[in-house]
Formats: C-alpha cells, structure tokens, sequence
C-alpha cells in the first residue's frame, strides 16, 4: 500500500533544521509529503514523468522513490521511522527504515540533476544519512558530529547535491550505526547516464537489491543489535527465501544486477545457467579490458557488484550466495552434527515422556523440509519453498531467475514453473546396476611415509559449532 502522511502534524509541531548548507526560503516553504509503502512485493519500475529520460529500475521487493520538481531541483522526502518488515508470509520484524519499510525505497536520478533530499527523524534517538560513494561537498556527506550536528527526533534535515557521477551508491546512517543497521536502516541510490556511455551499455531489465542480514530469536520480532557473525536470517532486502521475489526477464534480454552489501561478512553470488561480466563497482562502471565472464562473483562488506549477462537460456535458474549457511532460514548454530548416530532406541524412550520430541540430522537436514514440527508464532522455517518438484529445501538468500520466450518486454509478472521440454528432465534409473570398478591398489603419495600403523585408526571428525569462520 502506498499512502501519503503529514509528518509535520500541527504548525510548530516540527522543527526544520537545516543541515549541512544553506537552503533557501523558497525551498524550505513547504517541504514535499513523503510517500509512505508498507507491501513487500516487487513493485513496477517508476517511469520519470518529469525531468531528464532514463530507463528505471526494478527494486526487488521494493519500489522507487517518488519526487517533486522544485524550480529544476529534484526533492525528495526521506523519513526514518521504526517499520515493520514481513520477511517471509507469516515471520514479520520489528525494523528500522524508511518510508515505511526496510531497506528504504531506491532513489533514482541523472547524471547532473541538484537533487535536495528532506530527512525527518521520527526515530527515538539521533539520527544522520550518508551517502556512500557519491562525490559531494564535505557538510552533505552525513557523519555525524564530523561533517553535520545529529538529526534530533522530530527534527527535519536537508541534504542538497549535485549527482555527479553515474553509478550505483547507497545510503545508510553514520550515527549509532552499529545499532541503526543492525536494524535494518539503508536503502539504494541510482544515478543513470545524462548521455550514451562508452563503458554503460543499454539494458532490458535493469534489477536492484541489498544484501542484509538479522540475528531474530524464532518467536521474537527484534535483531539483537549486538551480533557480530552469528546471524540467523540472511536476506536480500530484508526477504528471505521464499519470501524473496523472482527475477523475471525475457529470453534474450540484457540483464543487469545490481547487488550491494551492507552486512557483516563477504557473499559469494552465484547465478545458474549463464555466465555474467561484472560491469560495475560502487567506483563506477569497470573498463571494458578488465572484465571476465563468471558465474560466481564476491561482493564484500559494504561494496557494490554490477553484473551483466544475455538471458539467452529459458527455464527456472537458481540465484543464490554460495555460503551454503546463508541459504537457510532461523539456524541455529549450536546443534551438534549427529549424521550416523544411531539412536533410535534413546528416541522411542524420550518420546515416552515428551511425545513431539524429533531427531534433527540424523542422516543430514534435508528432512527438515519435510517435517511438520511446529513453529513458534513469529518464525521463519529453516528450509522452505515447494517447487514443481517438491521441497526446495533453500531458505535465506535464494531466488530464482525466470527466463520465458513469450515473456512480454516489461513484463515482470511471474509466469509460473518451467514447463520443461520432453526428455530434459534428470530422471531416476530404474535398470539393471553394474558393481562399481575399484582400483586394486592404493596411491602411496609423493613421499611415501616411513612406517605405516599396523593397526587401522579410525578418525571421529565432529564440525564445530559456531560461525566464526566467516
């Protein structure tokens, strides 16, 4: 739902300070209403009815920011406020944000555009917005106590720039920000070509997301802000598998991806079925002589990934970060590996006294997508997702790239499950098995050792808890 408040409330309710620059009465005279969106779904490009042309882009399940022309200056109207997040249908968060949501809506301008940006505060504690990456003057760059005073609550700020260069930035605050992040406060910020660029081609389907991740107890509705690497929920703008919306595109389309990340540990993507060329960083858009095609590519701690690919091959293609922890869904970390154990007569005496009691990982995770274990009220299952095969068995951050032929240009509505050609399907082998040829002798090594033990040790390996070694 999208809906248009009065922040301002009464006259002399609000304050409007002026932050950083100096902005004139004209402008300040009425602030532009701020455009509030509470739907987690993928919500259509905006087209520019006003100012310079671009071609916008698709904010995975999220939306771009509207604005208003004020004598040839873009505003916009930022307010960060506590919102509520459903993650996934039936798991919401307690977040910080803006506009209504966490991350806060895309911003989208041209290469020259003054844009001036009104930040309310409703935020039970001092606030501030930087603008990663972007060339601007020092007073606008949002460090709190550095470069501005501190966004009190109920106070409205206002940055004014130039965007100077086209590219892909962020923005997020620069005040308390283990705590505002943690919690959910951040957004995208695109700013398009004014003119044909040697080194940004034209696109079909141009996408955007986060990468961001939470620490949310199964049952509560807060990220505990104190975690440094043992999350819990890793999503892509704040959705986590299922939650997360497909990326639908046209065969043959010029797909571009833009992916930033402003969790706590690298994310290697992945994408299935086609290779891609990293086009673009948050410095800019990559010389052409450097790029390389991949399948896999790791965006780092509060970097940006611009990749490119022709989606030239129909079907349903998993995209997802190649951690394998971080496409599951509310993990806890502290449970023992038990594949092998066999403790079958221990289970039937611990049902006696508690009859739902249920061995977890016995003969490894997979059938946690299929047990119907009940929940706690607000949570997220670990694995999750039906597809036209049965259980996914993905949570976190995973989707699906949908390639169609007869996908309408601009059409981004979900067309279903592939409806694969006879004889492409992997199929089980119901014939005759042959026993497995075995070499007869053992490789003896580069070096073969002294001595050998006369007795066979046997090695028990147990994984170690924790998340450390991220």
């Amino acid at each position: 739902m999208v809906s248009r408040r009065n922040f301002l409330g009464r006259a002399g309710a609000t304050t409007v300070a002026i932050g950083a620059a100096a902005v004139s009465k004209v402008a300040m005279a009425a602030l532009p209403e701020p455009v509030i969106q509470t739907t987690p779904d993928t919500m259509p490009p905006l087209q520019p009815a006003t100012g310079r042309p671009y071609n916008p882009v698709v904010t995975l399940n999220g939306w771009t920011l509207p604005w208003r022309m004020n004598n040839g200056v873009k505003e916009f109207h930022l307010v960060a406020e506590p919102v509520v997040r459903e993650m996934t249908p039936g798991f919401k968060a307690h977040l910080w944000g803006y506009n209504g949501q966490s991350p806060g809506p895309t911003i989208e301008v041209v290469e020259g555009d003054r844009v001036r940006i009104f930040v309310t505060n409703k935020l039970p504690e001092v606030t501030s917005i930087h603008w990663h990456g972007q060339r601007l003057p020092n007073g606008m760059d949002g460090v709190t106590g550095l470069t501005q005073p501190a966004i009190e609550p109920g106070k409205t700020f206002v940055y004014e720039f130039v965007a100077r260069r086209p590219g892909t930035f962020m923005y997020h605050p620069h005040a308390d920000e283990m705590v505002q992040m943690a919690m959910g406060m951040m957004g995208f910020w695109i700013t398009h070509p004014k003119a044909k660029h040697p080194l940004i081609d034209e696109v079909d389907r141009d996408f955007v997301f986060l990468l961001n991740a939470y620490d949310i107890d199964p049952g509560s509705y807060t990220p505990k802000i104190m975690t440094m690497l043992d999350f819990n929920l890793w999503s892509w703008n704040s959705r986590i598998f299922p939650g997360i919306d497909p990326l639908v595109v046209r065969k043959n389309d010029k797909v571009r991806i833009r992916i930033g990340n402003l969790t706590m540990t690298n994310h290697p993507m992945h994408l299935h079925g086609h290779e891609f060329l990293v086009t673009g960083t948050d410095g800019g858009p990559t010389p052409k002589g450097t790029r390389q095609y991949e399948v896999t590519s790791d965006v780092a701690v509060g970097q940006m990934r611009q990749i490119e690919f022709l989606a030239d091959e129909e079907g349903d293609w998993a995209f997802h970060c190649h951690k394998s922890h971080h496409t599951m869904n509310a993990m806890g970390h502290d449970v023992p590996t038990m594949i092998g154990v066999d403790h079958r007569g221990l289970a039937r005496q611990i049902t006696k006294l508690m009859p739902d009691y249920m061995v977890m990982g016995e003969r490894g995770m997979h059938d946690m997508t299929e047990m119907e274990m009940p929940l706690p009220d607000n949570t997220a299952a670990m694995m999750t997702g039906t597809g036209p095969f049965g259980a996914v068995g993905m949570g976190g951050m995973f989707s699906v790239v949908k390639v169609r032929k007869d996908q309408k240009a601009g059409d981004y509505k979900d067309p279903g499950w592939f409806k694969h050609p006879a004889g492409t399907v992997a199929y089980e082998w119901t014939g005759a098995l042959t026993e497995p040829a075995r070499f007869k002798a053992e490789g003896s090594g580069s070096m073969p050792a002294l001595a050998r033990p006369t007795t066979p040790t046997e090695v028990r390996v147990r994984k170690p808890s924790g998340h450390s070694g991220h």
